[in-house]
C-alpha cells in the first residue's frame, strides 16, 4: 500500500469535494497519519470513503466527516473538548492538535486501551482517556469549549449543553435510521442554543443513549 498516495486522494476526493477546505485541517490529515491508528487487519480500509472497522461492531466515522466536523467546530487553542467515544484515538489525535486539551470518554475499556497506545505512539500528549459512560455528558471536567458526539444520539439530552461554556459548539449526529442529521449546535453568552445543520447521514447510535418518548397504542 503507498500511505502517501492514498492519503492524497483521500483529501482530494473525498475531503476538498465534501467542502472541507480549511488548509489548517487538510494539513492536519497529512501530518496525523490515519492507518496507524487502524488495527492491521483493517489498516487497507483506512482511506475508504466509509466508516471503518476497529473492532467487531465498532467503527470509526467516515474520514469525510471526520474533516467536515473539525471544520465546522472552528476549535481554537485555547479550547477545552470533550469527546464522547474514543474508538480508535484517531479523531481524538486531530482534536488534540487543535486544541488546549482533550477528555475523552469510551465506555469501552479495551477501546480506551486502544486509543491510548495509538496516541502514545503519536506522541499526542494534550489528551486525558477515561472509561465510562458518557451519554449524558461528563460533568466531572465540565464545562467544556467544544463536545463531539462521535456516535448517533436519538434524542440531544440537555445535559449535554448544559456541560458547554459561552461560545461553545458541540457536534452530534441526531436522529433515528434512516433520518439522520449532523448539526453544530452552539451557545451564546445568554445561554442561548442555536443549531446549524450540516448535512444527513447515518452511523450506529451510542451505548445507553437517551431516548425519545415513544407512544404506544
Amino acid at each position: 500500500m503507498d500511505w502517501a498516495q492514498a492519503r492524497f486522494n483521500m483529501v482530494e476526493q473525498q475531503i476538498r469535494p465534501w467542502e472541507v477546505l480549511d488548509e489548517t485541517v487538510l494539513n492536519l490529515l497529512f501530518e496525523v497519519k490515519r492507518e496507524n491508528f487502524i488495527p492491521a487487519n483493517w489498516r487497507d480500509l483506512a482511506f475508504v470513503d466509509m466508516e471503518t472497522p476497529i473492532k467487531q461492531g465498532v467503527t470509526t466515522l467516515p474520514p469525510k466527516v471526520e474533516a467536515r466536523l473539525l471544520q465546522e467546530l472552528h476549535i481554537g487553542a485555547t479550547d477545552k473538548v470533550l469527546e464522547i467515544g474514543t474508538g480508535c484515538g484517531y479523531l481524538t489525535a486531530l482534536l488534540a492538535r487543535l486544541a488546549r486539551h482533550v477528555y475523552s470518554v469510551d465506555i469501552d475499556p479495551e477501546l480506551t486501551e486502544l486509543a491510548r497506545g495509538n496516541l502514545s505512539r503519536a506522541d499526542i500528549r494534550n489528551v486525558t482517556l477515561e472509561t465510562g459512560d458518557a451519554a449524558q455528558g461528563w460533568n466531572s471536567r465540565a464545562p467544556y469549549d467544544v463536545i463531539v458526539v462521535t456516535a448517533s444520539l436519538p434524542v440531544l439530552p440537555d445535559s449535554l449543553l448544559s456541560q458547554l461554556n459561552p461560545g461553545g459548539r458541540l457536534f452530534a449526529i441526531v436522529g433515528d435510521a434512516p433520518v439522520m442529521v449532523a448539526s453544530v449546535m452552539s451557545k451564546d453568552g445568554a445561554g442561548t442554543v442555536s443549531r446549524r445543520v450540516l448535512f444527513d447521514t447515518q452511523t450506529a447510535p451510542l451505548q445507553n443513549a437517551a431516548q425519545p418518548q415513544r407512544f404506544s397504542f
